[in-house]
């Protein structure tokens, strides 16, 4: 199985969307050249930002398709397959052709609220399963449920290889730290939130999957790789150019605070799929004064 490196910034891509909610393939094809021309390290395909949960199985063929032949193997791909059906999402994951991507993002099962050890039995599930290599996704605030540090770790013994690492969301940097400081060599630690890859990574994060790098690759793949690199003071110096932002594309929502800044920026329709909504006015204000200001500060 041939091993993904995931050290720096890789991005949870956006679906955009015309004002008839129907694919904006060529705003999509603009973004992933943005993307690529920009430095980012890889991408994170039909993610949680993705808007993957109101795609059609049609649609989300589609788009694993358009998105790896833009690319062309110019930068690792990620495929997002996850869900509360553990046998479901095994199918999934055997019915999806592996060759274009690098590794399988799976989330935490939500929802129906496992156990430590049912959460344990589905990524076993998954890992026997999977031709790819699997990275764990923990984001308790979508899913309800936290995955604790000696379920990560498990996993990450007991399938060296398979299960290479984890997108760690609970916001609960202890138990980030227990898993850096215990984890197997290989196994990597990822931020899965923008406002904490600073010092995520002062502790031993590999990187970042993240959303605000939709709008700025290059300038937060450079504060990843400067604190990577142990320059602290210019990456907490530009991880301080966007601490507002960082809460302000949460304030309504995820995707919808930065689909408002592309939108902003002139790169895409601000349209999504219910139950999702746009920002509201303050909000879309507030972001627009944000990236006036950056402007002159980046």
């Amino acid at each position: 199985m041939a091993r993904i490196n995931l050290k720096g910034m890789g991005v949870a891509l956006i679906t955009p969307f015309k004002a008839d909610k129907s694919i904006d393939f060529d705003a999509l094809s603009r973004l992933l050249e943005y993307q690529i021309k920009n430095g980012v390290d890889y991408l994170v395909v039909l993610g949680t930002t993705a808007e993957t949960a109101t795609l059609s199985p049609e649609e989300k063929s589609e788009l694993r398709t358009f998105i790896a032949d833009r690319v062309g193997g110019r930068v690792p791909l990620v495929i997002g397959i996850g869900g509360n059906n553990t046998m479901a999402v095994v199918k999934e994951i055997q019915q999806t052709p592996s060759d274009k991507f690098s590794a399988v993002l799976s989330v935490v099962p939500y929802y129906n609220k496992p156990s430590q050890e049912g959460i344990y039995q589905h990524y076993s599930a998954i890992a026997r399963a999977s031709e790819l290599p699997v990275i764990l996704y923990n984001v308790p605030g979508r899913t309800g449920v936290n995955m604790l540090a000696e379920t990560t770790l498990r996993l990450a013994r007991e399938f060296p290889g398979k299960i290479i690492g984890v997108k760690e969301a609970s916001g609960n940097i202890s138990q980030m730290d227990d898993i850096i400081k215990n984890k197997p060599e290989e196994f990597m630690v990822i931020s899965g939130d923008d406002g904490i890859t600073f010092p995520l990574i002062t502790l031993g994060a590999v990187g970042v999957i993240s959303v605000i790098g939709n709008a700025f690759p290059r300038e937060f793949s450079r504060m990843v790789r400067m604190a990577l690199e142990g320059d602290y003071q210019r990456a907490l110096t530009i991880h301080h150019q966007f601490t507002e932002l960082f809460s302000l594309l949460f304030v309504d929502g995820n995707p919808a605070g930065v689909k408002c800044l592309l939108h902003a920026m002139g790169m895409i329709e601000n349209e999504l799929r219910l139950p999702l909504v746009p920002t509201r006015i303050t909000t879309y204000q507030k972001i627009h004064d944000v990236l006036k200001s950056l402007g002159s500060k980046l």
